[in-house]
């Protein structure tokens, strides 16, 4: 792996900030950029692809490793944003997309592999008694929110502050990420409250017209800001079992990575309905909403006009568990159930975890990693004593810890030395990451704090 020298050439480093080094190790992906700026709006096909001053554009990546289009070779912690827990390229995800794809990757109507890929997902998860397929976890939360309306009768939806549940308008309010304009109604129709079990009582206390209320499983933006769980969640489904409230369980991130039946059943919850993608495809764009049958039946063709017609909730899309995604997402979740996956990926991020959390102590700069299961998040300027598990500052203060240019400058300097973190918050770390990378990123991770503190950052 790419390392500075010692010598002249490792001076000259130095004297370097982290933006020219940056522009000078990717420049092959300068003019990619530039040829991307005539195309897409921001030159990029997703927000979080886009930094200044320009992105990082890759050609492959195998494992736990990722390389560019300069050929630079980079220790991959965002991986497929999550979706890759097996590593990229996984012989069994290949071999199954490889083995269908010459015969279809559409045929228009119901498809065998459809059905494997349900029983499978569907096997460690109690709360699911029917599901529906989609595309993205966006239009699972979507989804989950409009059946939840339809159950219920009832407008409004009630989310938590900073949680993230897609780019849908019913989902924008209050996710840290811009409203822009939205429809009369729309913003009326849904009820932000804070992350905390006594405001959302409130809030479902003075408004008998809820129909749902929807939770990132591990907290907001993927667990940066973490949920107190398994109470949290417990104290949620209760609130709405004893109101008559639909319980919507976004495991979008979380889902087949917290344990192989998600969050749901590491912590001993049972949302009425569920929301997952990422995992659950394989790497492929995939995702599901499903829970208890009398709900997901507002989806059914039952043959009465009346019901069809005018009540039950419509849902479309053209790659709904297409053949290439439904074979990627059995293989994904066989590969799950059969191999110890999980325990893999929570052991490497353990590794990696305890490895920042040396780096702070050796380098004397405050600040701590923490995080549940195979996501490791960072904090920079504030501690706590906690486990280093579920971090116990408040939501303010994890904010405080890394305002927005800061997690900007610190993912820059993490490519510099060779490694991709997710939004310069954290780590996805999968069961293909090998004792060498999490080392890699160990030291990375030192060099890069150096180099911020050379500026002045941190």
């Amino acid at each position: 792996m790419w390392r500075e020298t010692e010598g002249w050439q490792a001076m000259a480093t130095k004297l370097k900030t982290i933006e020219e080094r940056y522009v000078e190790r990717f420049r092959e992906s300068a003019r990619f950029y530039e040829r991307g700026k005539s195309l897409f709006p921001g030159g990029v096909t997703h927000q979080t692809a886009f930094r200044k001053p320009f992105p990082v554009y890759f050609r492959r990546a195998s494992g736990g490793l990722k390389y560019d289009v300069g050929g630079n070779e980079i220790v991959d912690y965002v991986m497929g944003n999550g979706s890759l827990i097996l590593g990229h390229a996984h012989p069994a995800v290949v071999s199954a997309i490889s083995s269908v794809a010459p015969f279809s990757t559409h045929l228009s109507g119901p498809n065998v592999l459809e059905l494997e890929w349900a029983e499978i997902l569907m096997s460690p998860v109690p709360s699911i008694e029917t599901l529906r397929f989609l595309t993205s976890g966006t239009e699972a939360t979507y989804g989950a929110m409009r059946i939840a309306r339809n159950f219920t009768g009832k407008p409004k939806i009630v989310k938590l502050d900073e949680h993230f549940h897609g780019w849908h308008e019913y989902a924008i309010p209050a996710s840290g990420h811009p409203d822009a304009y939205m429809p009369p109604g729309v913003r009326e129709s849904v009820i932000v409250s804070r992350a905390d079990v006594a405001s959302i009582e409130a809030v479902l206390d003075a408004n008998d017209d809820v129909a749902g209320v929807i939770v990132e499983a591990n907290g907001a933006h993927w667990g940066t800001v973490p949920l107190p769980n398994p109470e949290f969640l417990q104290s949620v489904q209760a609130m709405c079992n004893a109101r008559g409230v639909v319980f919507i369980l976004d495991e979008v991130v979380t889902g087949f990575r917290y344990s192989r039946g998600g969050a749901q059943v590491r912590w001993g919850v049972t949302p009425d309905i569920s929301a997952f993608g990422k995992i659950v495809s394989g790497g492929e764009p995939g995702a599901a909403v499903g829970g208890r049958r009398d709900i997901m039946d507002m989806l059914s063709i039952t043959g009465d006009p009346a019901w069809d017609d005018v009540k039950r909730v419509a849902q479309g899309g053209t790659f709904n568990a297409n053949p290439t995604t439904a074979a990627a997402g059995v293989a994904c979740l066989k590969t799950i159930r059969d191999e110890p996956i999980n325990e893999r990926a929570d052991n490497n991020a353990a590794a990696l975890k305890a490895g920042l959390n040396d780096v702070f102590e050796r380098l004397g700069i405050t600040g701590h990693a923490h995080g549940v299961s195979s996501i490791v998040h960072v904090n920079l300027g504030f501690d706590c004593p906690c486990d280093r598990g579920i971090c116990t500052m408040t939501h303010e203060q994890i904010y405080e810890t890394m305002p927005p240019e800061l997690p900007q400058r610190m993912r820059l300097a993490m490519l510099v030395n060779g490694v991709d973190m997710l939004g310069g918050r954290g780590f996805l770390v999968s069961a293909a990451h090998r004792r060498q990378d999490i080392e890699f990123t160990v030291e990375a991770f030192a060099d890069s704090l150096g180099d911020l503190q050379a500026e002045g950052a941190i």
